[in-house]
């Protein structure tokens, strides 16, 4: 009996050292750095490791921009500057002082002006003639003596015609003295008048190709000044692309306006679409008569334009109706 005693003694003393070794040696997980303890729904006590939240990212500051280093702050569209009357952005606006009825002085801020008379309405913009291709009667070429000691096959072995025939004198072969000058019509001054061209309008077989006409005779009155006919051809089911001939008194071509570069107005509420062209009148007072046909070439194109669903293709038709008007070129 005393011999089980003693054993339990030492066992517990053994167990006890064992125990307390444990402590002295190492640490409980609650003492351990990183963790916190946190007691569950069923009060056992748990151990969980403490997550640090992430490091937030320094700004980086941008670099100081140097003073001539081309930015749009330094170097702003000049469009756009003139538009905001030259004052730039973070800079004062200008003023002026003055001194009311009282003898106080008084300052005003203003923003410049700086639109144009044009873009202001007070003067007309310069009217801009159409680029064409244009053939005159006075651009034949002459015949010229050959220098001495010429080739006469250099201009066969290089491809070159020898002729003096030009397209206009060419054009004149075919146009225009059989005319019918009976359904013409005649000039009107001061305001745009309309010439149909119609499924009935008489046609002639150009160098171009067949097509309707119209005859207009010109004003002979001393115009005054530069004036630039202004011709619109307004869509319907198509539009219309002219070509002009001026002829003289006889119907000889004298000028012939061709392959013009127009430009197209859309239709709004008030009125059609048209194509404008814009033909300088000539200070050569040969011109009796205005020719407005078109061609086969551009009776095979189109015009296309952009509109709000996209682009829009506007056939090209032999019949129209086109609208005259004299206007200043300033």
């Amino acid at each position: 009996m005393t011999t089980h005693k003693h054993l339990t003694a030492v066992t517990g003393m053994v167990l006890g050292l064992l125990l307390s070794g444990c402590q002295v040696g190492g640490s409980t997980v609650s003492d351990r750095e990183g963790y916190f303890s946190w007691v569950d729904e069923q009060g056992r006590v748990r151990y969980s490791p403490i997550v640090e939240a992430p490091t937030e990212a320094k700004p980086v500051a941008n670099p100081p921009v140097a003073e001539d280093e081309f930015t749009t702050d330094h170097y702003p569209d000049a469009e756009e500057l003139r538009r905001k009357g030259y004052v730039r952005e973070g800079d004062g606006k200008p003023y002026f002082t003055w001194r009311d009825a009282d003898g106080i002085l008084r300052t005003s801020y203003y923003q410049p002006d700086t639109r144009t008379d044009e873009e202001k309405g007070r003067v007309v913009p310069p009217v801009e003639t159409t680029p064409a291709t244009v053939y005159r009667a006075e651009d034949t070429l002459l015949e010229s003596t050959p220098v001495e000691g010429h080739d006469p096959n250099a201009f066969a072995i290089l491809g070159i015609n020898d002729s003096v025939d030009d397209y206009l004198t060419r054009f004149s072969e075919t146009c225009c003295q059989a005319l019918d000058t009976q359904n013409h019509e005649r000039w009107q001054e001061g305001r745009e008048f309309g010439v149909h061209l119609t499924e009935n309008s008489p046609e002639h077989q150009f160098l171009t190709g067949l097509s309707p006409y119209q005859l207009i005779a010109l004003p002979q009155e001393d115009p005054g000044g530069k004036r630039v006919f202004r011709l619109r051809s307004y869509a319907s089911k198509g539009v219309f692309v002219p070509s002009v001939v001026f002829l003289d008194g006889q119907l000889r071509p004298v000028r012939l306006v061709t392959e013009m570069v127009s430009d197209f107005e859309p239709e709004n509420w008030h009125r059609r679409g048209y194509l404008e062209a814009r033909i300088p009148v000539s200070g050569v007072r040969k011109e009796r008569w205005m020719l407005i046909f078109t061609r086969n070439d551009d009776l095979e194109g189109q015009t296309v334009i952009e509109t709000r669903r996209g682009p829009r293709k506007i056939p090209h038709v032999k019949n129209g109706e086109i609208g005259l008007i004299l206007v200043e070129a300033r």
